[in-house]
């Protein structure tokens, strides 16, 4: 099988279930910022980290593979079964979060990134997550999008935040707070 098919070639693209869209469509947007989301999680998996988070990060990029599957398919024609969501999903983000934030310092400023490699790349991953959240809102505006996407990249974005908090406690790298200028 080659990999490419030529079937793009004029800015054209297949949802499971065939509809054609152009390469601009909400959905596709949708989803190439979750896949772009994936690579920024497996930049942080490789970066020096417990076994644990590469662990748990990895659990990550395959729920964002379900999302970005999610998030291709056409929700009128599409008979494929594709893997879902589920709460347990969402949950486990926030037990996650909520064990991290029992080794953390209260947190008492806005944070600004920076600090390491694998910090910044967190927040990077973060924004991301952020900007694919807006899209699969505003395609839920217009299309059928499950309620459980946008939750799940909601908690992930705060989970993304918090592992970069966890990565400066880990490596005794003080927070970069904003103090504001008055």
């Amino acid at each position: 099988m080659k990999i490419y098919t030529k079937t793009g070639d004029k800015g054209f693209t297949s949802l499971i279930g065939g509809t054609r869209v152009p390469k601009y469509h909400l959905r596709i947007e949708s989803y190439g910022t979750v896949d772009e989301l994936n690579s920024w999680v497996g930049l942080i998996r490789d970066q020096d980290i417990t076994n644990h988070d590469k662990d748990f990060l990895k659990q990550i990029q395959d729920r964002l593979f379900t999302i970005g599957s999610s998030l291709a398919a056409d929700p009128e024609k599409s008979k494929m079964v594709i893997p879902d969501l589920h709460l347990a999903d969402i949950e486990l983000l926030e037990k996650e979060m909520d064990k991290m934030n029992e080794q953390l310092p209260e947190l008492k400023h806005f944070i600004l990134p920076g600090g390491s490699n694998s910090i910044s790349y967190c927040h990077i991953a973060r924004c991301v997550c952020r900007r694919a959240e807006r899209l699969a809102v505003h395609l839920a505006e217009e299309s059928t999008v499950d309620e459980k996407v946008i939750i799940y990249l909601n908690r992930l974005s705060d989970y993304l935040f918090t592992l970069a908090r966890k990565l400066g406690n880990d490596h005794q790298i003080p927070e970069n707070q904003w103090i504001p200028r008055l």
